[in-house]
């Protein structure tokens, strides 16, 4: 069945956490997510390509298994692991952590957890990597 649109970028998602307040601070300082509204019983957090309404309630991070977000090239990806590591942000598979996303994803990427526990993942297409190295011998 052919469906007459096509989705845009995500609108918001929300998300169950222990307190709204130090999560929004958590995602300004961890992602540079800014305050973009309050509502009642929760904050909301974001950019120009998503908002996250974070609001008080018994995360469950299981029920949603990851998020992951675009960054344009390895170089971005390499400044976001530093910057995580530098707030001691929980990054999973220390000392290799970036790697393919997935066994035979196009993309590379590093996972790690907000204090709820929620998994959240930055990545870039491997074609940026590709046509790196292509620029590289050509030159």
């Amino acid at each position: 069945m052919k469906v007459p649109f096509t989705l845009g970028e995500v609108g918001h998602f929300g998300l169950a956490v222990r307190d709204p307040k130090k999560s929004a601070q958590w995602f300004e300082s961890a992602l540079g997510l800014r305050k973009e509204f309050e509502f009642e019983n929760g904050d909301a957090v974001g950019n120009a390509n998503v908002t996250i309404a974070l609001f008080k309630g018994k995360p469950s991070p299981e029920t949603i298994d990851h998020m992951s977000f675009h960054l344009p090239n390895m170089a971005t990806l390499r400044r976001a692991l530093a910057h995580l590591k530098s707030i001691g942000a929980d990054i999973e598979d220390p000392g290799d952590e970036i790697g393919p996303e997935a066994p035979g994803s196009k993309n590379m990427g590093l996972w790690f957890h907000d204090p709820d526990g929620y998994r959240l993942g930055t990545k870039c297409a491997r074609r940026e990597i590709a046509s790196r190295f292509l620029r590289r011998i050509v030159h």
